[in-house]
């Protein structure tokens, strides 16, 4: 069998063309991700998914969304509710620690419900990042909450709710975007922190949650650690804080590589990402010449890399037999509205 590249891609529209499914079958990504431009009609994003999967004849590539609830949220009515943010899960919680936790499971295995329906099986979530004060709103109401336990409690509840229904979570955005005083779709921040405000604040929710399979980085330096790169390019970062410090061995996917705050040609992004330590290269936006580019330096998966993407995907081999119904009508019990 042919390797799969280290590598998660996005397409153009809701169906691939035959450039795009030549280009797959080429280059064999591992995985693939959709965004709200991909999403047509019930069918049509079942076809789509099939198709993704059938252009590199694997029929458990592992296919990707960011479905939090709130403003980050691809699958929308009449394909899903309208789900709450993180940060309304944050406040029932302030009021009630048992129905916080509880609502924070049950969102995430409603999710479960919507994404494999499709064949989706991988969620970008939990929101791990802890915003302080004046920080940019790029993260805002994302997060559970303002302070690490409390975003590590209701993270690990999120995270369950997604295994429980066979869906992949995929923490974000680690060692810690809260801190993060600009957009990185649109430039890089760098962050100022001691080393030790950022163990006891920003690390703590992925220390807690370390054994979660599979996390995305921040697109920020932390100066602290390397005032040259940041977290998704630098190796010191990823050895000497995410997989020392925080402890995280699980699979280590980098954020977008069309977004703005990583500099260089799409082939360089690609190699410093690999270079630095993670074990896939994320693009999404689904233009074939950046495709291309990242694809032209991207390795095959291997190693030890690829144990963790085989592990992540033993975690969501099996699922609970919740009934949906019941499901919705306990969240409606919390959040009406979003059922």
């Amino acid at each position: 069998m042919t390797e799969s590249k280290s590598m998660i891609l996005g397409c153009a529209g809701k169906t691939l063309t035959p450039d795009e499914i030549r280009f797959y079958g080429d280059e064999r990504p591992w995985g693939f991700i959709l965004f709200a431009r991909n999403v047509g009609e019930p069918e049509e994003i079942r076809d789509l998914v099939a198709s993704m999967r059938d252009s590199v004849g694997q029929p458990n590539a592992p296919v990707f969304i960011d479905q939090e609830g709130g403003r980050v949220q691809r699958l929308r009515p009449p394909i899903a509710p309208n789900y709450p943010a993180g940060g309304a899960i944050g406040e029932l919680y302030k009021k009630d620690r048992e129905a916080g936790l509880r609502a924070a499971w049950l969102l995430s295995r409603l999710h479960a419900f919507d994404l494999r329906r499709f064949g989706i099986t991988a969620d970008c979530l939990p929101v791990l990042d802890v915003p302080i004060e004046g920080a940019s709103d790029v993260i805002g109401n994302r997060a559970y909450g303002k302070d690490p336990q409390t975003v590590a409690t209701l993270g690990k509840a999120a995270a369950d709710g997604l295994l429980a229904g066979g869906v992949l979570p995929v923490m974000k955005h680690i060692p810690g975007h809260g801190r993060a005083f600009s957009d990185t779709h649109f430039e890089l921040p760098t962050v100022d922190a001691t080393l030790e405000q950022l163990r006891a604040h920003d690390f703590a929710p992925f220390k807690a949650l370390n054994d979660l399979p599979a996390a995305m980085t921040a697109h920020v330096v932390y100066a602290a650690v390397d005032p040259n790169h940041p977290a998704t390019t630098s190796e010191k970062v990823v050895r000497e804080i995410v997989r020392g410090e925080i402890g995280f061995d699980g699979l280590l996917i980098s954020d977008d590589t069309s977004m703005k705050a990583l500099s260089g040609d799409f082939p360089s992004k690609a190699a410093s990402i690999l270079a630095a330590g993670c074990d896939l290269v994320l693009h999404c936006n689904g233009v074939m010449e950046e495709m291309a580019g990242i694809a032209s330096r991207t390795t095959p998966l291997q190693g030890k890399s690829l144990e963790r993407a085989e592990h992540a995907l033993t975690c969501i081999e099996q699922c609970d037999a919740a009934d949906e119904a019941a499901v919705r009508a306990e969240f409606a019990t919390y959040f009406e509205a979003a059922v």
